[in-house]
């Protein structure tokens, strides 16, 4: 398996990181990709892939949420580092309308900008949808039949939305602890999809999947995911491991 989605670079791991990497390894995670989030975020993102080569995968990004008056220093940040070394995808990207509206018009201009950024260097971009699906594919929309690639990761949409996603081309949904959850409706909306079109995540620390859930994530619960989507697909949890690694590796260029 593959944890597509991770933050284990984060404090919340700080007294036992490297059990968290070990308990990964022994439930058969073969990579875990790091999003960033702003500038405070990327040094310790560094020195974990630097602690696990090969193993934890740096991407490099600007989180929505991160976004504020200073939001073209911060994206300044990005695009030096995306000069400076290869990256595996640029994220954590996107449009958060949850928390606060205030800077929606410079979350668009920063997503977008990260977008061509993405076309150019010919990296999957990982986006960050939240209550903001409408004003995300508009955003995305002068980008379409370009070659972009990428993953709606923590995708919690309805089956419309998973089309028009899809039939955009070139993007897989990210399914995390979310489909574990008794009432959020996402398992039927995945059982109407195929398992081709989806990669797996935990989005560590958050969004903990049943029977952890209200606790500390980590990359090692994947495996609750995989076995969740086994059920819900009627298959064994070795197929459906195998085909969503196949698909992150495919993205992700592994």
């Amino acid at each position: 398996m593959i944890d597509t989605h991770s933050h284990i670079y984060s404090v919340e791991f700080d007294n036992d990181r490297h059990d968290v990497i070990l308990r990964a390894k022994s439930v058969g995670i073969e990579h875990i990709i790091l999003p960033n989030v702003d500038s405070k975020t990327l040094p310790l993102m560094l020195a974990l892939e630097a602690e696990n080569p090969n193993y934890c995968h740096a991407a490099i990004g600007l989180h929505p949420t991160s976004i504020a008056e200073n939001y073209e220093t911060e994206l300044t940040l990005v695009r030096s580092e995306l000069e400076r070394r290869n990256w595996i995808a640029i994220g954590e990207i996107g449009i958060d309308l949850y928390w606060d509206k205030t800077f929606l018009v410079e979350q668009v201009k920063a997503f977008k900008t990260q977008i061509e950024w993405a076309l150019e260097y010919n990296l999957p971009v990982i986006i960050h949808v939240r209550d903001s699906f409408r004003e995300t594919m508009n955003a995305l929309l002068p980008y379409k039949n370009l070659g972009l690639k990428g993953v709606f990761h923590s995708f919690t949409g309805n089956y419309d939305e998973a089309t028009e996603i899809l039939n955009f081309g070139g993007f897989l949904l990210g399914i995390n602890g979310i489909v574990t959850f008794k009432n959020s409706g996402l398992s039927e909306t995945i059982q109407q999809l195929k398992l081709e079109n989806l990669i797996i995540e935990t989005d560590s620390p958050y969004l903990t999947p049943a029977p952890y859930r209200g606790k500390r994530n980590e990359s090692a619960y994947v495996d609750f995911v995989c076995e969740k989507l086994a059920a819900i697909f009627a298959k064994n949890k070795e197929y459906v491991a195998e085909i969503t690694t196949q698909n992150a590796k495919r993205l992700f260029s592994l």
